[in-house]
């Protein structure tokens, strides 16, 4: 069994503890993987998620994955309202919110060798 279908969580971002990773077929989690290199937050979340501002950077990820669980089961149920190309760009913007939030919970590293 290889693990190219279940993306993990971190604990590193601000959360009571990490959320179920998610199984998805390898295919959408490639999709949203290669999808994370044209990803613009301040561009694609607001549309995303019908909002007019961009939110603090790992406040949505709860917001992203219940609509994202909510396609899931569309999918799951062979939906005709199903939307491929939405349920992928959820996943992208779940991808880059968790990975933004890890980043912003690290603390920041000293760089060595580099003076003045």
């Amino acid at each position: 069994m290889t693990s190219d279908n279940i993306v993990p969580f971190p604990l590193t971002y601000a959360a009571p503890k990490a959320p179920e990773p998610l199984r998805r077929p390898a295919l959408l989690i490639r999709a949203a993987r290669l999808g994370q290199s044209g990803w613009n937050r301040n561009r694609d979340l607001p549309k995303l998620l019908k909002c007019e501002t961009v939110p603090e950077v790992g406040a949505p990820l709860g917001q992203l994955r219940t609509i994202e669980a909510a396609l899931n089961d569309a999918r799951l149920a062979g939906a005709a309202e199903y939307d491929l190309k939405r349920h992928i760009l959820l996943l992208i913007a779940v991808l880059a919110e968790t990975r933004a939030a890890a980043r912003a919970a690290a603390p920041a590293t000293p760089r060595i060798g580099m003076l003045g």
